[in-house]
């Protein structure tokens, strides 16, 4: 290997022996036992690289490209069903693949955690008390939060890599940290990864190519990095969590490198974050799990539809304010001038039907310009949820692919394949995984409540200065006419 190749280039060899150059930052330098190359400096130190953590030239590439589709009209995320995040290019889909993490794939095995007969010890466990409304999760005594904030466009490698650096500062330190979206990408992943089974991790904001450096792209993706970080600081497991400690409050490069190693090797991931689950709730039977189970998957159907439906009919009323409504006004206050021009010989004053036809062409800017004032948050909002929701039936897959398991119990026990003991034990771990469930749902609920209150508040708030706006300027325009 050539470590002097400059630029932010590195030549490396690959295990089939072809030579090339490597991006610099995607070559991780260990002092352990190396695969295939061995590079020293001019004081002799040698360090190791190794294969794995070298990524195919087109993924560190998209790391930092903001790949996707520009959007027209209302810059909502290109959905799939599910709630599956689009992200254009090579890697299409924003959504990481269940199959590659332990015990969480599209066919869920909870027999990894069924079986445990322990909880994790120290600062692994997740406690769940008894709450005014059930099951809940601990909360923190200071509310977590950040900012996002200052996004810079940078550049590697002589100008051909690009990038947008975001300044993030957490409310515990106020101490900023800096972050490229392909931070957020690994934040996601490692949430993904570790909680996924027991909590919805909703996508982060898709990425595109065509101007992506524009002002109004990043102010948009930052305005949705800010929605998507503040849901998860909210979040009284992830908050607490080392990996966004670390993502918001490393002090330099070796502990962000360090962190993230560690947060690699984390053992507690899949069905294995029950084993974490730490409540001392009366033990639920299996009919009770089930009932929940079948509630909360109906539930999460039914909002889910409903998000849609509303996001459907504002993206609707957005093209109609910005093109159809806007013209019909701009027609009508046409109308009034030309009409006012065959007045022009008569007593009656042309002024008053051309102030008229001008009050109309001013109605139809407002009408144009006020979905991005009012319905740009509430679809904003619903779009997030709808991202939220989208993850839900996997989530909910596990409990009833453990529920189903439980059930095979006897049956098992009958055939000498578990014993008596080990039936108990799976409907205990059963029992604390509804709790986890019930505990997630009762947060969820908490939130929906306190954002959808906030919003119709703020909506409503602006339609009505919207209309009163409005009826002004009528109010002006018939000032002009007397009673004759």
């Amino acid at each position: 290997m050539k470590n002097n190749v400059g630029g932010g280039w590195v030549e490396a060899r690959n295990s089939r022996g072809n030579v090339g150059l490597v991006p610099e930052d995607y070559i991780e330098f260990r002092f352990s036992v190396c695969y295939f190359i061995t590079a020293c400096d001019g004081d002799g130190d040698c360090c190791h690289v190794t294969v794995g953590s070298i990524y195919s030239f087109d993924e560190e590439w998209d790391d930092d490209s903001d790949d996707g589709k520009s959007t027209v009209g209302y810059g909502g995320s290109q959905m799939e069903e599910g709630g599956t995040m689009q992200r254009g290019g090579a890697h299409s889909t924003m959504k990481i693949s269940l199959n590659k993490f332990p015990g969480f794939s599209k066919t869920p095995n909870p027999e990894v955690y069924l079986l445990t007969k322990s909880i994790a010890k120290g600062n692994d466990k997740l406690p769940i008390y008894a709450g005014e409304v059930g099951p809940v999760w601990l909360y923190p005594q200071i509310q977590l939060d950040c900012v996002v904030a200052d996004p810079k466009k940078g550049s590697k490698m002589y100008g051909l890599k690009s990038y947008i650096e975001y300044q993030i500062t957490p409310n515990t330190t106020n101490r900023p940290v800096n972050h490229r979206y392909k931070h957020f990408d690994w934040l996601y992943e490692r949430l993904v990864e570790k909680f996924a089974c027991a909590l919805p991790i909703p996508c982060l904001p898709d990425k595109q190519v065509t101007g992506r450096f524009e002002e109004e792209f990043i102010k948009m993706r930052m305005e949705r990095l800010q929605g998507w970080m503040s849901r998860m600081c909210r979040h009284p497991v992830i908050s607490n969590s080392e990996v966004l400690q670390l993502f918001l409050n490393y002090r330099d490069e070796k502990e962000w490198k360090l962190g993230k190693r560690k947060a690699e090797k984390d053992e507690f991931v899949g069905v294995k974050i029950f084993s974490t689950i730490d409540q001392e709730l009366p033990e639920l039977d299996p009919g009770q799990v089930e009932q929940k189970y079948e509630m909360y998957s109906q539930f999460t159907r039914s909002m889910d539809n409903s998000v849609k439906e509303l996001l459907a009919v504002g993206h609707l009323h957005w093209k109609r304010c910005t093109g159809p409504l806007q013209k019909e006004y701009r027609q009508i206050g046409k109308a009034f001038q030309n009409l006012s021009s065959v007045f022009n010989t008569s007593a009656y004053p042309s002024r008053k039907l051309d102030a008229t036809g001008k009050t109309y062409e001013e109605i139809a800017e407002l009408v144009a310009g006020q979905p991005k004032k009012d319905l740009h948050f509430l679809m904003e909002t619903n779009n997030e949820y709808k991202g939220l929701l989208g993850c839900f039936p996997d989530t909910i897959a596990v409990h009833k692919a453990a529920i189903d398991k439980v059930k095979e119990a006897d049956h098992l026990v009958t055939m000498n394949k578990i014993s008596q003991q080990d039936k108990h034990i799976m409907e205990k771990n059963l029992s604390t995984m509804s709790y986890a469930l019930q505990a997630e749902m009762n947060h969820f609920h908490s939130n929906r409540i306190y954002d959808y209150n906030r919003l119709m508040q703020f909506y409503l708030e602006e339609q009505v200065k919207f209309y009163e706006t409005i009826a002004e300027k009528l109010k002006k325009a018939l000032g002009q006419y007397t009673t004759m």
